[in-house]
């Protein structure tokens, strides 16, 4: 049976900074985007924070592959509608960090954005999506193209090669069924465990590091309030758009028919999000955080103080 392996947001935020183990995000980057990834350096920036209540739960490492390139990887659980302009936000703002003041634009670095979600995000029934930028003319459909100049001031013959890529892995449409090495990792991602059989790069390092049992009890203290924290969001989140409904229907009818259901359903929805709130400031959350996963203001929520 496979040992109990730490999840790989949270060894992303607190153990794989170190340079020992940048092994296992080289392995992780190399089967997703096909080619040998070395790491440089992990970035800093305002959005690498380490708080398990963070809402920017990103990391932004500084790559080597053909040229030097930024790569973004972000870890999501919250339902967020805007994710879309998240991820726009999130290449925008490594870009505007990394150029020096005076630069030439060509001196913009390529950004790959990396979105593991677990939570549904758009339609599709696939697990990984990428997105590129390309040019298509409007009458003819032809792809424009760089000319030999540019060719030479951007090393590409490319254009999609010149702007932010994304890369979007919806790990709950995993069938948990590794057909391959970037499966493998999915199946980590998704499952918390390595098979013995798995190959994948990083991998094996992995299985070493994040062993759940060789961690201190402070570090395993920590990881446990983590889990606790995603459990609390998660419960927060189906009982206000859940139960809150439910019960929203069971008063609404009580109310009566005069009143209409709808109105109750809006009732329901509004107690529930209070005791919700109510119930996470005695654990400890943020009015932030509350924020996030209610629909309350901040005033309704320091009101119950």
């Amino acid at each position: 049976m496979p040992r109990k392996l730490i999840s790989f947001d949270w060894a992303l935020k607190r153990l794989l900074r170190s340079k020992a183990n940048f092994g296992i995000l080289e392995g992780f980057l190399s089967e997703l985007l096909f080619e040998d990834i070395t790491i440089l350096e992990i970035l800093e920036s305002e959005s690498n924070k380490a708080t398990y209540d963070d809402k920017a739960n990103r990391i932004d490492i500084k790559v080597k592959n053909h040229k030097e390139e930024i790569i973004l990887i972000e870890i999501q659980y919250g339902r967020e509608l805007d994710y879309m302009q998240r991820m726009l936000y999130g290449t925008s703002k490594v870009i505007s960090e990394h150029i020096k003041e005076g630069d030439s634009y060509a001196k913009i670095v390529k950004v790959i954005s990396i979105n593991i979600l677990y939570f549904d995000f758009g339609e599709g029934d696939d697990y990984i999506y990428k997105g590129t930028t390309t040019f298509r003319g409007m009458h003819n459909n032809s792809i424009l193209k760089l000319n030999p100049k540019q060719e030479e001031l951007y090393k590409t013959n490319q254009i999609d090669k010149i702007y932010p890529e994304y890369y979007v892995i919806k790990v709950n449409n995993f069938n948990a069924i590794a057909k391959d090495r970037l499966d493998e990792w999915i199946y980590f991602l998704k499952t918390e465990e390595i098979l013995t059989s798995f190959q994948a790069k990083g991998l094996e390092k992995a299985k070493e590091v994040l062993d759940y049992l060789k961690m201190s009890q402070e570090e395993q203290k920590s990881y446990e309030a983590f889990k606790q924290h995603l459990h609390d969001q998660a419960s927060a989140w189906e009982g206000t758009y859940v139960i809150g409904k439910l019960e929203g229907v069971r008063e609404g009818i009580e109310i009566g028919i005069e009143q209409g259901i709808g109105i109750g359903i809006e009732q329901g929805m509004k107690q529930k999000e209070l005791e919700i709130a109510k119930k996470s400031l005695q654990k400890g959350l943020n009015t932030q955080t509350i924020m996030m996963i209610t629909t309350l203001s901040k005033e309704e929520i320091e009101g119950l103080r």
